[in-house]
């Protein structure tokens, strides 16, 4: 039976600086001289050598509506044929409960991709023009 020998080069001994001329001794990998050579050197995040950073460079000011933005998740025509069943009611529950929709913050809005062929009712849900007289046109009511 062959013995498994591992490759020359395959495993390393750890560096351990900073303890001697034997192991990366004086600098200990820091280079000479500096800021950045001394215990607790460096400078700041963002900070540019003394130009003035991008942070302040860049100009903030007026209103944005993006915090009050509000998301819909989509859910087709054809996602509500073939989840539901004729007379059904579809509302939020129903939605996440057949998971077309998810998580409890998701608000969902029905868009008239596909073909409807049962009468659902659609309670409490924003729905497209379209996918609105596509719901009453298959006998369905939207409230």
């Amino acid at each position: 039976m062959a013995q498994i020998v591992k490759p020359l080069g395959a495993t390393k001994k750890k560096t351990i600086v900073g303890r001697g001329a034997s192991s990366k001794g004086r600098a200990c990998g820091r280079g000479h001289d500096g800021q950045n050579s001394r215990s607790g050197g460096g400078v700041r995040l963002g900070f540019e050598g003394g130009q003035m950073p991008l942070y302040r460079r860049v100009a903030r000011r007026g209103f944005s509506n993006c915090p009050f933005k509000v998301t819909y998740t989509a859910v087709s025509l054809h996602d509500l044929d073939i989840s539901y069943e004729a007379g059904e009611t579809v509302n939020d529950e129903s939605l996440r409960e057949k998971g077309l929709i998810k998580g409890h913050n998701a608000i969902a809005k029905i868009l008239s991709n596909g073909e409807i062929t049962k009468a659902l009712t659609v309670a409490g849900i924003k729905c497209s023009a379209s996918a609105s007289e596509k719901i009453k046109a298959a006998g369905g009511d939207v409230k």
